[in-house]
């Protein structure tokens, strides 16, 4: 029996209890169960592998950054059968992030709003854990932030760039969470050069590809001066999109708080998003899918949006951590139904 099947049988019987529970002490269980269960690889299927700004996935398909905020279980969402892993957003100090309760499931809407603010133990307490799984196989992206109270915020994220280079096979930076104050103003043309000059510089010639996190809540222009400085900084992806402020009609007596949306309602806008980042930059940088994402034929969509690689977190809450393993062959499926030999053929050929 694969080490995975007995998560999956925890979970099955344990989602009610979780569903009960607060959705953030529900998350701290989880990777602890991740802990006593690290799981293997999925299985291999060749035809899903690419290369993305030089590094070879072997899998299209990512957990995106949230769900392991203090990178202690990489490799067991490696084990789930996840292609890769992103860990955090990580700021340089710890920080409580916003007041509790800050993470609300809609499960009437296959949603969650979340506050979190940047929630972590800090870059020293990920560093000890990273530095522990060095010489380990697997892609491990990391999501980096600055702290709500930093004095510059650019100078937080390039001393992030420099500290988490060593460790990570890419760095993402996060200027688009709603839930730190000022944080997306980080996106405007001025801002966004600046930061980007100066994580480029931190991490050094030799570091890592930086991928850049943008929202889905952007105005065209804001969309083509983005893809503009990603060109002209030769950013390794742009990863499309974060969560959003917009709220759509909702069912969920949760529908009220304030946060980022994330889930089945961000589907349609984060696609939409997708196409616009793809027409903006004729394709000359890569893409990442992610908003909305819960099964093969979502992440399909994506990828003949333009998406060389996708990513998902709020779909795994509901349908558990057998969702990576699910997804993978449902893609190798599709893959075979509409022709295509290799996953990079199928990229942008909607």
């Amino acid at each position: 029996m694969e080490d995975y099947e007995p998560l999956m049988t925890v979970y099955t019987l344990l989602k009610p209890l979780f569903f009960r529970l607060d959705a953030e002490r529900a998350h701290g269980i989880a990777i602890a169960a991740l802990r006593l269960f690290p799981g293997r690889p999925a299985p291999s299927y060749p035809t899903l592998a690419s290369r993305v700004a030089g590094i070879e996935f072997p899998s299209p398909l990512g957990l995106a950054a949230g769900f392991d905020k203090n990178a202690e279980v990489p490799d067991a969402i490696l084990g789930l059968g996840f292609g890769f892993a992103e860990v955090g957003s990580i700021t340089p100090l710890p920080q409580a992030g916003n007041p509790k309760p800050r993470l609300f499931r809609l499960a009437e809407d296959a949603a969650v709003i979340n506050r979190m603010g940047f929630n972590n133990a800090g870059a020293g307490a990920a560093v000890l854990r990273l530095k522990a799984r060095a010489g380990k196989p697997g892609v491990v992206g990391i999501n980096v932030g600055a702290n709500k109270d930093a004095a510059d915020r650019i100078a937080d994220y390039a001393a992030m760039a420099r500290i988490m280079a060593p460790y990570a096979t890419y760095l993402a930076v996060n200027v688009s969470s709603p839930n730190t104050p000022g944080l997306r103003a980080l996106q405007d043309e001025g801002a966004l050069t600046a930061l980007l000059d100066a994580v480029i510089a931190a991490r050094g010639p030799q570091g890592p590809p930086i991928f850049l996190k943008v929202a889905p809540d952007l105005e065209r222009a804001d969309i083509d001066a983005i893809a503009r400085i990603a060109i002209d900084k030769a950013l390794g992806a742009l990863i499309v999109a974060n969560t959003t402020i917009s709220r759509p009609a909702l069912r969920s007596a949760h529908a009220g708080e304030s946060g980022g949306l994330s889930g089945a309602p961000l589907k349609g806008l984060a696609l939409q998003r997708l196409r616009d980042f793809r027409q903006a930059t004729g394709g000359a940088v890569p893409l990442i899918g992610v908003g909305g994402i819960a099964s093969a034929e979502d992440a399909w969509a994506r990828i003949r949006a333009g998406a060389s690689l996708v990513q998902l977190y709020s779909a795994m809450v509901y349908e558990g951590p057998g969702i990576a393993r699910r997804l993978l062959a449902g893609l190798a499926e599709l893959m075979r139904r509409d022709g295509f030999s290799a996953i990079a053929e199928a990229v942008g050929s909607e």
